[in-house]
C-alpha cells in the first residue's frame, strides 16, 4: 500500500515537471517574445496577405498582432504549422477584450502605431544558410521565350545599322533593338548558387526606389521599372518614386504620366518633376525626401534590370545594421545587343587611383577571412555609382550628397567617405545583382555651367572632386593634387556647411579609413611622388605638344599643335621619374620614345635639366623632328632638343 502510494507520488511529480516543461516552451516562442513574424503593411501601402489576397492599410483598424516565428538553426521547422498553433492566441475573454479596443481606436492613430511597429524592426534578426531547402523569399522564375529573354544578346541586323547608330547618338544605347524586346523580359540568374538556400528574416523594412531620369529612352526606363517591379516582393516594395530631371522629350510628358497611372501598377508609382534641371547628385536627393513610404531608400539608375531575389538580401543586412549601406553586385548589360553578363566574377572591392578613376580589385584575404561564405556581404572602401539601399533615416541623418556637387561626378566618393568616416558601413551583397547598360557613345542631356564658375577653365566633374578632396581627404588631398595639378588652387564654391557637418558628426579621420578600411589601396595604387614639373611639353620655337592621343599598350609617342588645354597634353614629370600622363607612362625603347600603362613606383629614368631644357634618359635626350621623336645623345646646343614645359592656368 505504501509502495502504491509512493510510485503515485513520483507518477504526479513527473507530470508535473512534464507540464512545467512545456509552458516555458510555449512561453518561448509567444510573439511578446520574439518579434520577428511577418511585416506589418505600412500606412498607405497595398500588399498581398499569405492567402495572396489584395489588403490595404485603409482597411485595418489598428495593427495586427505579429505572429511570432521560431528561430532556429540547422534544423527546419514547419512554418505553417507553427503558424496556425499561435493564431489560436489568448483565450476568449482577451480576445474580446483585445476586440473591444481595436474598435475604440481611430484609422489615425491605427496608422501611426503601424509606423511605429515598422520602424523599430528587431535588429537581432539575422539571415541563416540552410543547405538544400530553397530560401523562404526565393521566386518561382517562369520560363520566358523571346527576343533577348535570359539576357541572351539580340543579333543586330546589318541593315538597320543606320538607325542603331542614330539611337546610339542621341541615347547612348541601340534603342532600335531596346524596344523590340519585352519590357517584362527576365535576365538570367547567374548569382552564387548558395544564395538560393538564404532565409532571411520575414520581418523586414520596406523599400522605396528611386529611379532618376533626364531624357531617357522609353523603353530603357520603363524596362526598369518593370522589372524593379516583376522582381520584388510586393510588400517590401512600399513605392517607386521617379524623379524626372527637366526632361523635355515628348514620350516623357503625358504619355509618361497616363502609363504609371494605370491599374497594375496598384498605385506605388510616384513621379516627381524637377522644375529645373538640378543634375543625377541633388535629383536623387529630391527623390529620397520624396521618399516617405519605405523604411530603406534604394537608388537605380534609369537603365537597369534587377535579377533575381535582389531586394530582400539588401533590405537584411539593413535591418540587421541600420547604418549598413549595401550595393548590389553591378552587372553589365551591352548597350548595343542588350546582352546581360558578370564583370568579370563579379565580386570586387571598389577602390580608386589617386586622381578619382574607380578601380575594381579582388577581394582580399582580409576581407575573405571575415565571411565564412563566398555569398555572404564583404566591405568595399567606396561604392561603384548610383546602386546602393541604405536606411532612408541613416541617409538624411549624414545629410545625403553635398549639394554643392553639379550634375555627377564623384557623389560615388563623397557619400562612401561620409558613410565610413560617420559611422556607417559599406558593403557588396553577393547575393544581390543588378544589370546595368553603361552608355556608348552619345547622352540624352546636356551639361549645364553653373554660375559660380564663371569664366574659369574647369570641369564640372572636376569641380566635384575639388570639393570632395578638400572636405574629407585630410592631407592625403596632396596626393589628389599631384595627379591633378592644373586643379591646385581652382575655385569649388562654399564647403563650410560640409566641413561644419564633418567636424561635428563623423568621428574618423581619412587616416583612419585608409588603415581601417581602405589598406589596400596604396599596394596597387602608391601615393604619388611629388611633380618637378608638370603643364604642356613645348617643342621650343615650334609651337608643337607631345602628346599622348590617348594611346597606350607600346605605341610610339608624338606631338601635335598645341592646345592648352591639357587632357593629352598635360604631362608630370615626378622626383621618381616617371613622365606621366594620366595613367600612362613614357618609356625608352633604344632610339624611340613610347607610352605605356605606368608599373606602380617603377623609375624609368627620366630627368629635366631646367637650364638646357633638356629631357634626358641616361646620355640620351627626347628629341623634336618634324612631329618624330627621337632618343639621341644629349647636346645642349641642339635646338630640336629644346623643350619649355609651362604650367596651365
Amino acid at each position: 500500500m505504501i509502495y502504491f502510494w509512493k510510485k503515485t507520488r513520483i507518477l504526479a511529480f513527473l507530470t508535473a515537471c512534464l507540464l512545467l516543461v512545456i509552458c516555458i516552451k510555449l512561453f518561448a516562442i509567444l510573439p511578446e517574445n520574439r518579434d520577428n513574424g511577418d511585416l506589418l503593411l505600412q500606412s498607405g501601402h497595398s500588399a498581398e496577405n499569405k492567402h495572396g489576397n489584395a489588403e490595404n492599410i485603409d482597411t485595418l483598424k489598428a495593427p495586427k498582432p505579429v505572429i511570432g516565428l521560431a528561430q532556429v538553426d540547422g534544423y527546419e521547422v514547419d512554418l505553417e504549422k507553427r503558424r496556425r498553433e499561435m493564431r489560436k492566441g489568448p483565450d476568449a475573454a482577451e480576445e474580446n477584450q483585445r476586440e473591444q479596443t481595436l474598435k475604440e481606436t481611430s484609422l489615425s492613430e491605427s496608422r501611426k502605431a503601424v509606423q511605429e511597429h515598422e520602424t523599430s524592426y528587431n535588429t537581432s534578426n539575422i539571415a541563416i544558410y540552410k543547405k538544400g531547402i530553397i530560401g523562404n523569399f526565393e521566386p518561382n522564375v517562369e520560363a520566358r521565350t523571346g527576343f533577348g529573354e535570359n539576357g541572351i544578346p539580340v543579333r543586330l541586323n546589318p541593315a538597320d545599322e543606320g538607325l542603331y547608330g542614330k539611337t546610339m547618338r542621341e541615347f547612348g544605347f541601340n534603342m532600335v533593338i531596346s524596344d523590340q524586346i519585352s519590357l517584362d523580359r527576365a535576365v538570367k540568374d547567374i548569382r552564387d548558387p548558395d544564395c538560393k538556400y538564404w532565409h532571411y528574416p520575414e520581418k523586414l523594412p520596406t523599400a522605396s526606389v528611386v529611379v532618376v531620369f533626364s531624357n531617357e529612352g522609353w523603353s530603357t526606363l520603363m524596362r526598369t521599372i518593370h522589372s524593379i517591379i516583376n522582381s520584388s516582393p510586393e510588400h517590401l516594395l512600399a513605392e517607386i518614386v521617379m524623379v524626372d530631371d527637366f526632361s523635355d522629350k515628348e514620350h516623357l510628358k503625358s504619355r509618361l504620366e497616363e502609363y504609371i497611372s494605370r491599374p497594375v501598377f496598384k498605385g506605388k508609382i510616384k513621379l516627381v518633376r524637377n522644375e529645373k534641371r538640378e543634375g543625377l547628385i541633388r535629383a536623387r536627393t529630391i527623390g529620397a525626401v520624396n521618399a516617405e513610404r519605405g523604411e530603406a531608400v534604394v537608388f537605380l539608375d534609369a537603365h537597369c534590370e534587377c535579377s533575381p531575389n535582389w531586394l530582400p538580401p539588401l533590405l537584411a543586412r539593413i535591418a540587421e545594421n541600420r547604418k549598413a549601406v549595401v550595393c548590389p553586385l553591378v552587372d553589365a548589360i551591352d548597350a548595343e545587343n542588350f546582352g546581360y553578363a558578370s564583370q568579370g566574377d563579379g565580386m570586387a572591392r571598389g577602390v580608386f587611383n589617386w586622381d578619382f578613376f574607380y578601380k575594381r580589385i579582388p577581394v582580399n584575404n582580409r576581407e575573405m577571412k571575415r565571411r565564412k561564405m563566398e555569398s555572404e556581404p564583404y566591405r568595399s572602401p567606396v561604392m561603384a555609382g548610383g546602386l546602393f539601399a541604405m536606411s532612408r533615416s541613416f541617409f538624411l541623418e549624414i545629410g545625403g550628397y553635398d549639394p554643392g556637387l553639379e550634375i555627377w561626378g564623384g557623389e560615388q566618393y563623397e557619400i562612401s567617405f561620409k558613410i565610413w568616416m560617420c559611422g556607417g558601413t559599406l558593403e557588396f551583397v553577393p547575393c544581390s545583382r543588378v544589370g546595368h547598360i553603361y552608355r556608348r557613345g552619345g547622352v540624352p542631356y546636356s551639361y549645364p555651367k553653373p554660375a559660380s564658375i564663371g569664366n574659369e577653365r574647369i570641369s564640372l566633374v572636376d569641380r566635384n572632386y575639388l570639393r570632395v578632396a578638400e572636405v574629407w581627404m585630410d592631407d592625403y588631398k596632396e596626393y589628389f593634387y599631384r595627379m591633378k595639378p592644373d586643379l591646385r588652387g581652382k575655385h569649388y564654391g562654399d564647403i563650410s556647411d560640409q566641413v561644419k557637418f564633418r567636424r561635428e558628426h563623423c568621428p574618423h579621420s581619412f587616416q583612419w579609413f585608409m588603415d581601417e578600411v581602405a589598406y589596400d589601396i596604396t599596394e596597387r595604387y602608391p601615393l604619388p611622388a611629388e611633380n618637378v614639373a608638370w603643364g604642356k611639353v613645348e617643342a621650343v620655337g615650334t609651337h608643337q605638344c607631345l602628346d599622348s592621343m590617348g594611346k597606350t599598350g607600346g605605341a610610339k609617342l608624338a606631338t601635335h599643335p598645341c592646345h592648352n588645354y591639357g587632357g593629352s597634353q598635360l604631362f608630370r614629370l615626378n622626383k621618381g621619374g616617371q613622365i606621366r600622363v594620366n595613367e600612362e607612362c613614357l618609356y625608352a625603347e633604344y632610339s624611340t620614345v613610347k607610352i605605356q600603362r605606368c608599373v606602380p613606383l617603377h623609375d624609368y629614368g627620366w630627368h629635366y635639366d631646367q637650364n638646357s631644357k633638356q629631357i634626358s634618359n641616361g646620355d640620351n635626350c627626347i628629341e623634336y623632328n618634324k612631329s618624330t621623336l627621337t632618343l639621341s645623345t644629349c647636346n645642349s646646343d641642339k635646338q630640336s632638343q629644346k623643350w619649355a614645359i609651362t604650367e596651365l592656368s
